[in-house]
């Protein structure tokens, strides 16, 4: 088969793999737990997560989007293997029964209100690496000002994960309206910093196609 023929193939049958497992959530991602706690994310990707932690070290964690615990419970494990790290992570509401961990901290309250960013940054400080995960409200525009917001934080060389930019057709969820991806496909016109890491998609199946923001590491002479 030519190599163009091929690669369609596979983006065909990859996408309509997508499909099927995003749209059969009861028994996947929305089934999926992390000692017990929901986790509600692609496996395929806490695996790469698995991987960023042991590459890069993260000193502080943010994300945004707590819901019941089950990512930030991943991360802290994947932190206490490593022994470093700590997790700030963001949601509109309080939960009860959201698993405690001494690695990490919850803060309620809207991703993008000004003293959750407060917060925040004070909790960050000069910490280095820092790694950011957004998973709040999934419009585009939250979505932007997320980014405007804590892509800063993120050190050189680290990421910005920006998760669910499969929704709005790409492939899955075609009524979503603009959504994650559009958010990023926008920042990225005015950004520089940071481009899409497409190493990070290589087990075929991802819920964040586009995604993984890595910020690039200043060549001699440039600012930090």
């Amino acid at each position: 088969m030519p190599r163009k023929a091929y690669e369609l193939f596979e983006d065909r049958v990859v996408r309509e793999f997508h499909r099927l497992y995003y749209n059969s959530g009861s028994r996947t991602w929305s089934d999926t737990y992390w000692l017990g706690t929901p986790a509600q994310k692609c496996p395929l990707d806490l695996w790469i997560y698995q991987e960023l932690l042991h590459e890069l070290r993260p000193a502080v964690i943010v994300e945004t989007g707590t819901a019941a615990g089950g990512s930030a419970l991943f991360l802290a494990s994947i932190c206490d293997l490593l022994g470093h790290g700590s997790i700030v992570t963001v949601d509109v509401a309080p939960k009860p029964g959201r698993p405690t961990h001494e690695r990490i901290t919850y803060l309620t309250g809207s991703s993008t209100a000004p003293e959750i960013r407060k917060q925040v940054e004070e909790l960050v400080g000069d910490s280095a690496p820092v790694l950011v995960i957004l998973d709040s409200n999934h419009e585009r525009d939250h979505v932007l000002e997320e980014l405007r917001i804590y892509a800063p934080l993120v050190t050189a060389g680290s990421f910005v994960i920006v998760e669910d930019t499969n929704v709005n057709g790409h492939p899955v969820s075609p009524d979503h309206g603009p959504g994650p991806m559009e958010a990023v496909d926008e920042f990225l016109r005015s950004s520089a910093e940071f481009s899409v890491d497409r190493r990070r998609e290589k087990f075929f199946l991802t819920f964040n196609p586009g995604g993984y923001l890595q910020r690039q590491t200043p060549t001699a002479g440039q600012p930090r």
